[in-house]
């Protein structure tokens, strides 16, 4: 019975990392990528600057496309933070056990998958910046979609770091199966103060790539903003959290360090035996 309950926890962690990962790479070209193509290849009208601000605002498709955007906006962020609500999340701790911090994941890129699907762009408006104008119409996409890539890669990089699989609900699967117990119960308490207040450790870079576009349309803007306040809201880290870090980094350049120091000493010892011979 253990091992079937152990099979079962482990096939719905593969499936909820498989469903991350493809709805991570369907963000990335949804939210950066997409617009900086369409901008360079002008396959797509992202706007129409002909149209004052005052009619398009009253114009009822660019008002049903903000209200369809705004509603999935809110229901994103609804999912994201209801169900990281203590009282919500203890709930559904004491249900789903091991299985909460994969519900969770599995949820948001649920969520993730219909504001991609359903999105309405507001194409009857006019941009609020548009860089159309020889060489930077060629030379600032090539700029942007530099920028973004180097941010996605520092993204990446992060969450490798980050202990991405107890972020991922892996590894309290694993533990669960080893009978290690709770994976967070195991770090030090400064850890665990680190991660309630930081469980979004790429602020900066996604504001980048959420800004910084050729062309920003008004639809764009709405995204932009909602989810650059969201991360401003959740971002919580104090001075402590801050000392944590430093001696962190310090200590992980101090391992980084050793390898060089010990060649240096090998090789200065070398040098004093071939003086002695």
């Amino acid at each position: 019975m253990a091992s079937v309950r152990g099979w079962v926890f482990c096939t719905a962690s593969l499936v909820n990392i498989a469903f991350v990962f493809i709805s991570g790479a369907d963000f990335i070209r949804f939210i950066s990528f997409q617009a900086i193509y369409h901008n360079i290849s002008g396959e797509t009208t992202l706007c129409q600057d002909s149209i004052p601000w005052s009619v398009a605002l009253q114009d009822s498709s660019v008002l049903k496309s903000l209200v369809v955007d705004l509603g999935l906006l809110a229901l994103f962020t609804a999912q994201h933070s209801l169900l990281a609500w203590s009282p919500v999340k203890q709930a559904c701790q004491s249900v789903l056990g091991v299985l909460n911090r994969t519900v969770y994941c599995f949820t948001t890129a649920l969520a993730l998958q219909v504001l991609m699907r359903y999105w309405q762009p507001v194409t009857g408006a006019p941009c609020l910046w548009s860089v159309r104008h020889a060489p930077w119409s060629v030379w600032f996409p090539l700029l942007c979609f530099t920028l973004h890539f180097l941010c996605w890669a520092i993204i990446c990089s992060i969450l490798m770091i980050f202990d991405y699989p107890e972020l991922l609900g892996i590894k309290q699967v694993y533990y669960e199966c080893l009978g290690l117990g709770d994976p967070l119960s195991q770090k030090s308490p400064r850890a665990q103060r680190l991660l309630s207040h930081l469980r979004h450790p790429v602020c900066l870079e996604l504001a980048v790539v959420l800004w910084l576009l050729p062309a920003l349309s008004l639809d764009r803007l709405l995204l932009a903003l909602t989810l650059s306040t969201y991360l401003a809201l959740a971002h919580s880290l104090d001075k402590q959290d801050l000392a944590y870090l430093c001696v962190q980094l310090n200590s992980k350049m101090q391992i980084f360090a050793e390898p060089q120091r010990g060649s240096s000493d090998t090789s200065e010892q070398d040098n004093r035996n071939h003086k002695d011979k």
